[in-house]
């Protein structure tokens, strides 16, 4: 609860800081606002459940944790952000503020415990989104992105708030606990199929902002057109806050009607890991390539939430962490090349982009290539014991098959992934040496650091959750 309050008052801080003659104070506040949430967040540890709100937020360990993972991404990308000085229209305390607003919405999404709640956080969190997907008002290609986003958004969320009425209507109540007994009591009838019903819609409105198929056709394009910083947010953050809130829906209100569902989520994870690992191999945008990755991970995220055992759980958030981390690293990167190397102007997010990146940038391309390398689920590093850990939790289930289709996708992941490590280590190209901030080769070398020890003993979190 704490976090929430803070990053409220801060929000509504960090705006008035926008009124004062220098700009330069936004960026540090932003970042102290950030660690005195994270601080906030773990008084409560190891003290709940506790529930506020009129019993409509549950704070337990588990919400903790993923409150800590997005936390620590937030911090992350506003360090990287070089506090928006290189676009003479921007407005640092408006974007500073809607991205620790946004943080708030995504909270209220990991600690639901009422239907209510669930949909401020997803609304908080997508209006946000919305307005800094578009925040680079004279780039066509970013307005474009927005009103993507916004309309196909607006989309799901009717479809969201259908399901929940028919929820409501099938069981009389929001709340997650009386669900949990309709569900277990439920004898077969008209409710029954009501029950059904909106759960299948307020499932395709929350696979919406996860960017799981066959909902992800708006995540390429809104991931390219967006500026690379707040794309960076919304595939960490968003996609953390979504998957959270997914698991605790399913793990907290529909235990008891698991087969009927089950196997829609196992069909949907295979066809987001078919989508998104065939999808990148195609691209020479690492941008979109990113994109498509995003989406396979979902794949990989939904397979834990098919298996919905005390392993996944431990699963969903190790790999949470380990694919931010991997992402924040790629999409740093990124910013610092793409910068350099423009076409007409527009900032270069190919593949060629990088090439000869390791000659004159050999931190950077080091900070890449861990990244790819937990991405692509290669040992030694993060994103292996992610897969590996997710992996684990289907087979104990007993869904071998989805396991099977899962490794087969990896494999080709690796290919897309390697692309930008060879271009950076093999390829010849005009690469010219980059001047890094310190605090920016600071933030990246933590994060990499985090990957690599991680890979090395992914048993420092086990049963803190």
């Amino acid at each position: 609860m704490y976090p929430i309050i803070l990053l409220s008052v801060l929000g509504v801080v960090t705006l008035f800081l926008g009124f004062s003659k220098s700009k330069n104070i936004l960026l540090p506040a932003t970042l102290l606002f950030l660690i005195i949430a994270l601080i906030g967040n773990f008084i409560e540890w190891n003290k709940g459940p506790l529930l506020y709100f009129y019993d409509m937020f549950r704070v337990d360990n588990l919400t903790l944790s993923f409150n800590g993972i997005i936390l620590l991404s937030a911090f992350m990308i506003v360090a990287i952000s070089g506090g928006f000085q290189d676009n003479a229209d921007s407005e640092p305390a408006e974007y500073y503020g809607l991205m620790l607003f946004s943080l708030v919405g995504a909270m209220m999404m990991i600690g639901f415990e009422h239907m209510i709640m669930l949909f401020i956080g997803v609304e908080i969190l997508s209006v946000a989104m919305y307005v800094l997907t578009g925040s680079n008002k004279r780039n066509l290609r970013s307005n474009e992105a927005a009103l993507k986003y916004f309309l196909m958004g607006a989309f799901a969320t009717g479809f969201m708030l259908f399901g929940m009425t028919l929820l409501y209507g099938a069981t009389g109540s929001f709340e997650l606990s009386q669900i949990q007994g309709f569900a277990s009591n439920m004898q077969p009838g008209s409710q029954s199929y009501i029950l059904y019903a909106g759960l299948l819609l307020l499932l395709i409105g929350m696979l919406f902002k996860v960017s799981a198929a066959p909902f992800h056709f708006w995540t390429p394009d809104v991931y390219e057109g967006a500026p690379t910083i707040f794309t960076t947010f919304m595939s960490t953050i968003v996609k953390t806050a979504g998957f959270a809130a997914l698991f605790r829906l399913l793990n907290t209100s529909f235990t008891n009607i698991y087969s009927f569902w089950w196997i829609i989520i196992a069909l949907i994870a295979v066809l987001t890991l078919l989508v998104g690992n065939i999808g990148a191999t195609s691209q020479n945008s690492f941008k979109r390539m990113l994109a498509y990755s995003g989406i396979s991970h979902a794949g990989y995220l939904l397979i834990a939430l098919t298996a919905l055992s005390r392993p996944s759980e431990n699963a969903i958030v190790f790999y949470s962490l380990a694919y931010s981390l991997s992402t924040i690293c790629a999409f740093g990167v990124l910013m610092l090349v793409s910068k350099e190397k423009t076409i007409e102007g527009q900032p270069n997010e190919h593949y060629d982009a990088f090439n000869g990146l390791a000659k004159q940038n050999p931190v950077l391309a080091f900070v890449l290539a861990v990244s790819m390398l937990s991405l692509a689920g290669i040992p030694l590093t993060a994103g292996f014991w992610g897969k590996f850990f997710i992996f684990t939790s289907a087979a104990e289930r007993g869904i071998m098959w989805i396991t099977v289709i899962a490794v087969l996708m990896s494999t080709v992941g690796i290919y897309y992934y390697f692309r930008v490590i060879i271009a950076s280590y093999l390829r010849e190209g005009n690469m010219i040496k980059i001047r890094i901030a310190p605090f920016y080769q600071v933030i990246l070398l933590i994060a990499t650091f985090l990957t690599i020890l991680f890979g090395l003993a992914p048993g420092i979190f086990d049963n803190l959750i």
